[in-house]
């Protein structure tokens, strides 16, 4: 396993030095070192194990280091982190693995004296009973934050929007790996033919309770390998997402707005939707994400859609008016945590310049649907002032629009009182990522 440690090692260090994404990061080094099967599983468990647990793991530290925090330089600091984890989290993992390991690594690097305080602070944790002391303090805060590894000020902004109940079972909800789901191509399979499909290749699958044609994946292996995949059967989109589209629902024949739209999985399972007729305009700011729709609709066979380069924000592109949009706007991810942990520590987690961002966007989204149309937005995040109170602002200040309750599938529940055009998706009342959408409609043209 030493490779893998040393692949580890790296990812983090990438992640922390060029805020790479944890995903791609690991994807790249795993295939740079050339480790695979066990090792690269250890590999992968040790990256996203160190990133979800880091603020429980630093707090360790502190316990065990006479060195403060600050002071501990980063690929020191970093090894520390995986060596705890590997004792704390990892049972299949030997005490005297992970001390002489962690050592050695550091060895490997060059850190000849930080060695030495890496085997004392370890050798420290081995002999601590329990090994992981959690804070028994009347502050709840910060005691929340230690157990569950997220920062402070985000225990305090769910606690405050979404009640104490519901705030500590969303930081339950963000520890291990999140369910994956696939949404059937129904262009090209059924969902009975696709799991059978999947089946013969290793792959378990569950329909959902939820939603027609969304299965849930375990023990896929890589994804991209899969001949299903290779032959455009299906798509990854989590069951939050899936939920979106059916609020927009799209229409054979629609010309549909999808004005944020990369990688394209919405602007997919839209078309698939409308039976690969009508139009999808499906825009983003950047280049290499337009290839990425475009690449995507062709594995999948859609032949509807458009990826168009557009601002959002300035509508600088004009397109012709839309029976359907969907406005999908950029957020602060806190309802994906768990998919990508490296930004639970984020210095602007909570990101306050984004609501009027996203305002804006959806204003001049707005000015695109036409009459009797009908604009979904939406936020992978879980944050009123990205949601709800944008939404609300809206309705006061577009008085030709208003929202349409929405009509929940069976499984899918509220987590609090919100009115009837929205909904803020939770893991545990709806099963799926956090997400918000609201729906309206366009009762007239702006005088």
């Amino acid at each position: 396993m030493a490779d893998a440690r040393n692949v580890a090692l790296q990812v983090l260090l990438k992640i922390e030095n060029d805020k790479a994404y944890s995903n791609i990061a690991l994807n790249n080094a795993v295939r740079e070192s050339g480790i695979g099967g066990v090792d690269s599983a250890f590999a992968a468990a040790l990256v996203y194990g160190v990133l979800e647990r880091q603020i429980t793991l630093d707090y360790i530290i502190k316990q065990h280091s006479k060195i403060p925090l600050r002071k501990i330089e980063t690929k020191t600091k970093l090894i520390l982190r995986m060596g705890i984890y590997q004792l704390v989290y990892m049972d299949k993992v030997p005490d005297s693995a992970a001390v002489n390991e962690s050592v050695n690594l550091a060895k490997k690097h060059r850190l000849q004296k930080s060695a030495g305080f890496i085997n004392g602070v370890l050798r420290s944790v081995t002999r601590a009973e329990p090994r992981l002391a959690l804070p028994q303090t009347g502050d709840k805060v910060y005691c929340l934050s230690v157990r569950y590894s997220v920062p402070q000020e985000l225990v305090r902004l769910w606690q405050k929007a979404y009640g104490e109940e519901n705030a500590e079972k969303l930081l339950e909800s963000l520890s291990g790996r999140p369910r994956i789901f696939a949404r059937v191509n129904t262009l090209k399979t059924t969902a009975r033919e696709l799991a059978e499909r999947l089946a013969a290749e290793g792959v378990d699958c569950q329909n959902s309770p939820v939603l027609e044609n969304a299965l849930a994946l375990s023990r896929t292996g890589s994804i991209e390998k899969l001949g299903a995949y290779r032959e455009g059967l299906f798509h990854i989109q989590d069951l939050s997402s899936q939920l979106c589209v059916s609020f927009l629902d799209p229409k054979p024949r629609d010309v549909v707005l999808d004005v944020c739209s990369a990688p394209g999985g919405k602007a997919a399972t839209a078309a698939q939707y409308m039976n690969n007729r009508g139009r999808i305009f499906a825009c983003d700011l950047y280049g290499h994400k337009l290839r990425l729709i475009r690449a995507n609709a062709h594995r999948l066979g859609i032949e509807i859609i458009s990826a168009v380069k557009r601002d959002a924000a300035a509508a600088d592109v004009s397109l012709p008016g839309a029976d359907k949009i969907l406005c999908d706007v950029p957020c602060s991810g806190l309802g994906i945590l768990s998919r990508k942990p490296e930004i639970r520590c984020k210095s602007d987690l909570i990101d306050n310049a984004l609501p009027e961002l996203q305002y804006k966007i959806l204003c001049k989204s707005a000015e695109s649907l036409v009459p009797g149309g009908r604009l979904v937005y939406s936020t992978c995040t879980l944050n009123p002032a990205e949601n709800n109170q944008n939404t609300a602002r809206f309705l006061r200040e577009h008085p030709s629009f208003r929202g349409v309750p929405l009509s929940l599938p069976e499984g899918v529940g509220r987590a609090f009182d919100e009115q009837a055009y929205e909904i803020t998706l939770m893991p545990h009342t709806a099963g799926c990522d956090g997400f918000y959408a609201a729906v309206f409609e366009r009762t007239a043209a702006d005088d």
